[in-house]
């Protein structure tokens, strides 16, 4: 058996060198949490979508790897010579034993100090309040007049433009162009802000760009440009960026869209065939509760008339007038009857009359002699005087007459004393 050197040195597979080296580089916690800067050589970027180039200085390099769901996150496109800040944790590779720095953040140089300062400002201006969410203002549900604040020549109009149209063609929209970067950004969009407050019957302001790097979007955390939406009075989307973009005008207005074309559809929340479609149900809802309401009116105005021709007086008076058409037939006959009766007795007076009527005697051959002179009636013989003048009445007319003598047979008492 041999014997066990105690004093023989240490030797390392080299994969067991490698494997210690990785653990002494993920278990030192500045290895696992660093941001380098440095410029972009040997980029490439294979099928698979991963990152591969070297991060280098004056002095040294590195190499560095990037997953795809890391790269997919960028707001650039990365490319040799250009100066970089990366954050990640250092391991090894071990199939060729080199230590790599392997990413998951990358930025073009510089944008540290903007991200400090964009941070700085952002928590004062919400120490201040401007990002309650209590002072945000609700979206009109069906806007008519939207006012677009963005760059006149950037395709973030004509997307904007696009979704507007396609979504409600009825919508009246205002451009009101502004520079969006550079130093001539943050008064343009200002004074477009401002200009945009003047149209009275505005319904909404929508404030857009395309993606960028923080530079490229500094205008939009301009603390000037934030105090103008907080004080808008006309509510204020923002569509800045892409959706991993943040700025504090994002936080500012009263609703952040993750793009400008997501911004127009925010600010159409119904289209007009959404529209049209609800206006057709409202119609026939409509009809139908009408429907519905002129049928209940029909059945109770049934009701009600069966319930008035029931106590309606319309009967007795129907019934009454009936009465008293009877009641006339009746009176008239009993009338006609009395008349009649009436008539049968004055013909058979009529007829008695007659037949004692002096007229019916001087018919007869009988005469009337009066005195002429007083038109007393001469009924006795006695009662005239020779020489009276009398008046005879016959039938058909008056005759006059003189007595010549003494009646015969009637004493004479005219010289009576």
């Amino acid at each position: 058996m041999d014997a066990f050197d105690l004093n023989a040195p240490l030797v390392f597979s080299v994969t067991a060198l490698n494997n210690y080296l990785r653990e002494l580089l993920e278990t030192d916690e500045v290895l696992q949490d660093l941001w380098v800067r440095g410029e972009i050589s040997n980029f490439s970027q294979p099928r698979s979508g991963h990152l591969y180039f070297t991060l280098k200085d004056s002095e040294a390099q590195i190499r560095c790897v990037m997953w795809k769901n890391s790269a997919l996150r960028l707001r650039f496109s990365p490319a040799d010579g250009m100066q970089v800040e990366a954050h990640g944790a250092m391991s090894v590779y071990p199939a060729q034993g080199q230590v790599q720095l392997y990413l998951d953040a990358l930025r073009p140089a510089g944008e540290g100090a903007l991200y400090q300062e964009f941070l700085r400002l952002k928590a004062r201006l919400e120490a201040e309040g401007l990002f309650d969410v209590a002072r945000k203002r609700p979206l009109p549900s069906l806007p008519r007049h939207i006012g677009v604040l963005t760059s006149a020549t950037g395709a973030a109009l004509q997307d904007i433009l696009h979704t507007l149209s396609r979504r409600l063609p009825i919508l009246r929209v205002t451009v009101a162009p502004s520079p969006v970067q550079g130093i001539e950004a943050p008064p343009g969009i200002i004074t477009a802000l401002h200009q945009l407050n003047q149209i009275p019957d505005l319904d909404l302001i929508i404030l857009a760009r395309g993606g960028g790097s923080i530079e490229d979007l500094w205008a939009f955390n301009d603390e000037n440009v934030a105090r103008a939406i907080y004080n808008s009075r006309v509510p204020v989307i923002s569509g800045v960026g892409h959706e991993t973009d943040f700025t504090i005008a994002d936080f500012v207005a009263d609703l952040r869209a993750p793009t400008p074309t997501a911004a127009a559809e925010l600010a159409t929340p119904v289209t007009a065939q959404e529209l049209s479609l609800n206006v057709r149900a409202a119609s026939e809802e409509l009809n139908t509760r009408l429907a519905s309401l002129l049928n209940s009116a029909r059945q109770s105005l049934a009701l009600a008339q069966a319930e008035l021709r029931r106590g309606s007086p319309r009967a007795a008076v129907q019934n009454a007038l009936q009465r008293l058409d009877e009641l006339h037939a009746r009176l008239e006959r009993l009338m006609r009857a009395q008349l009649e009766a009436r008539k049968i007795h004055l013909d058979n007076s009529l007829r008695q009359l007659n037949a004692l009527s002096p007229q019916a005697v001087l018919q007869r051959g009988y005469a009337i002699v009066t005195d002429q002179l007083s038109g007393a009636l001469i009924s006795r013989a006695a009662q005239t005087r020779p020489g009276q003048a009398l008046q005879l009445q016959l039938q058909d007319g008056l005759i006059p007459a003189q007595v010549s003598a003494t009646p015969t047979g009637v004493p004479n008492h005219a010289n009576r004393p």
